[in-house]
């Protein structure tokens, strides 16, 4: 029997133990740890308190919420302030017509955005840097400068207490046209647009058949902005509409516990009201914007 002996050089080098941690490696996932959770719950709480204060305030009653301490739990007035509130703003109008003016300026401004920065993210022409800087320009002028210009203009054109006096000056975002530029700059291949010209498609071809199903998770995202910043609008359609002729949410919210004291129950049944519309477009369309945005994430 004979015996062979290995060289230490010839000997099959040792395995190391990869010291990756778990998430980095290839099909890992990611796992928070106990101060993560934490921190999420703590954000969590303070993001849904005033919803929940908002709700508890509507079920009591006036005198309730001017003791001391306030209540924490919700009380047995809430469909009852509920449906005064419903009543005494003439919310059923006010809800047709925010959802009109909201839904609009969003379609609107989509459309507009899109195609605008589009121009300024893939078309060569003179002067297109010294424009996009005018248009972020824009964003830096506060909104309350504009407001007697707009104000003036909308009274020579007898446009009062009309719905609008606040569609036509939301119809353009300086915000859109640059958050719709990020996005196709990233996007949308430059190989792609020179294929479709080859093609002889045209300009307008080009946009409605490439731009537009590149830019759908963006515009998806931007539309829900859009609709919820002019759902919230208060400033401008408070100037320029009144509760009893057409009021938006937010008007119409305003003029509710009128009185030498407001009764602040019945001002957050109102404000809960207003609420519940976005809460809802949000439960039923926030998973397809969220994967919308992680679908533009992984092309960008």
């Amino acid at each position: 029997m004979t015996t062979t002996l290995t060289k230490p050089e010839d000997a099959a080098p040792p395995v190391r133990k990869s010291r990756k941690p778990r998430a980095a490696r290839a099909g890992g996932h990611m796992h928070g740890g106990p101060i993560a959770y934490a921190i999420l719950v703590l954000f969590s709480i303070g993001s849904l308190f005033p919803l929940v204060w908002t709700a508890i305030a509507a079920s009591r009653d006036n005198n309730r919420l001017a003791q001391t301490p306030p209540p924490f739990w919700f009380g047995s007035n809430l469909f009852h302030n509920l449906d005064v509130a419903w009543t005494d703003a003439n919310l059923g109008e006010a809800f047709v017509n925010t959802t009109f003016v909201a839904g609009v300026s969003a379609l609107t401004i989509v459309f507009l955005s899109t195609i605008a920065g589009f121009a300024f993210a893939k078309l060569r022409f003179r002067g297109r840097g010294a424009l996009m800087l005018l248009v972020i320009g824009t964003m830096m002028v506060p909104p309350q400068l504009s407001v007697i210009p707009l104000y003036m203009m909308v009274a020579k054109l007898d446009w009062t207490d009309q719905l609008q006096a606040v569609i036509f000056p939301s119809l353009v975002s300086a915000f859109g046209v640059f958050f719709m530029r990020q996005y196709l700059i990233q996007a949308l291949p430059d190989e792609l647009i020179e294929a479709a010209r080859m093609d002889g498609a045209s300009s307008w071809r080009v946009v409605w058949h490439i731009v537009f199903p590149a830019a759908r998770p963006a515009m998806a995202v931007l539309g829900m902005l859009m609709f919820v910043q002019t759902w919230n609008d208060f400033l401008w359609p408070f100037l320029v509409l009144t509760q009893t002729g057409n009021p938006t949410v937010q008007v119409a919210v305003a003029g509710l516990g009128r009185g030498y004291t407001p009764d602040q129950s019945l001002i957050m049944a109102g404000a809960l009201l207003g609420t519940l519309p976005l809460l809802l477009v949000f439960a039923i369309f926030g998973k397809q914007i969220v994967g919308g945005i992680m679908q533009g994430a992984v092309k960008g």
